[in-house]
């Protein structure tokens, strides 16, 4: 009679339950599997090249302003340039023919000779000089306007004198302009005057040129009577004409210079 199985035996010969089924997590029942976006990729790599090209620029346009400025301070200390000076030497009026019609409108002529000077105080700096405009106003009217029309050069420690002549033809003034010129021409002193000079100039330093730059030249203290015969604006025909020009008085006389740099629509002044 064959022996009955022991429990040992039987625990050995008895196959392991099989494993319990794992249950999704509840997160992950609609979860798809990762798949990187190229898009999204290519976006970045796109993003990471512009951030670099605008450092690079930034890089270099900061460099080439910091060697810009070493090279003006360099230029600087070298040479120690100096602004152009301008002195009114004479102004001379000759006709001044201020009339008022019975419909209370009045009308200015006149004519004047303007002599002026400018002075190079540099020892190795030249200007050229583009042809000058020439206003000249009492209580802020112009009243007469010409030009130098030549461009001329001022060499290194040089003084060159300009001679023009001013005209107003038949200028219609407001009456208020009318009773300040009337005020002043009453006055000792005479009417001020101020005179504005527009230019361009380009500066030359060895073999550098640089590009032309507009210039504003505002002189002021500038006093003058009219001829003898009226012209203070009075009714009808009241006019002045001068047989020997009448000088005005430019001892106090002192001219500004205003670089006038225009960028696009809008001009600054230094």
């Amino acid at each position: 009679m064959a022996d009955k199985p022991t429990a040992a035996a039987a625990a050995t010969t008895a196959k392991p339950p099989p494993p319990q089924p794992t249950k999704p997590h509840p997160n992950n029942l609609n979860r798809h599997p990762y798949r990187p976006n190229p898009t999204i990729y290519h976006r970045n790599h796109r993003r990471n090249y512009f951030c670099l090209f605008c450092f690079w620029s930034i890089l270099v346009i900061l460099l080439l302003l910091l060697i810009a400025t070493i090279a003006g301070c360099i230029l600087y200390l070298l040479y120690r340039p100096h602004r152009p000076t301008f002195d009114i030497t004479s102004l001379k009026i000759s006709h001044f023919n201020l009339t008022t019609n019975a419909d209370d409108v009045t009308h200015l002529t006149s004519n004047m000779n303007l002599t002026f000077s400018t002075k190079n105080p540099n020892k190795r700096v030249v200007f050229f000089y583009d042809p000058i405009t020439i206003n000249l106003l009492v209580a802020d009217t112009q009243i007469a306007n010409g030009s130098f029309v030549n461009s001329f050069v001022s060499e290194p420690n040089n003084i060159t004198v300009v001679r023009s002549q001013l005209y107003g033809a038949n200028l219609l003034l407001e009456s208020s302009t009318v009773n300040q010129i009337s005020a002043d021409l009453k006055k000792k002193s005479g009417m001020p005057l101020k005179i504005y000079l527009d230019t361009k100039t380009q500066v030359k330093i060895e073999s550098i040129k640089s590009k032309k730059v507009g210039i504003r030249i505002v002189c002021e203290g500038i006093h003058s009577l009219v001829p003898k015969g009226g012209g203070g604006g009075g009714k009808s025909g009241n006019s002045t004409t001068a047989t020997v020009a009448v000088a005005a008085t430019v001892t106090d006389a002192k001219c500004n210079v205003d670089l006038r740099i225009k960028i696009w629509k809008w001009t600054f002044s230094s």
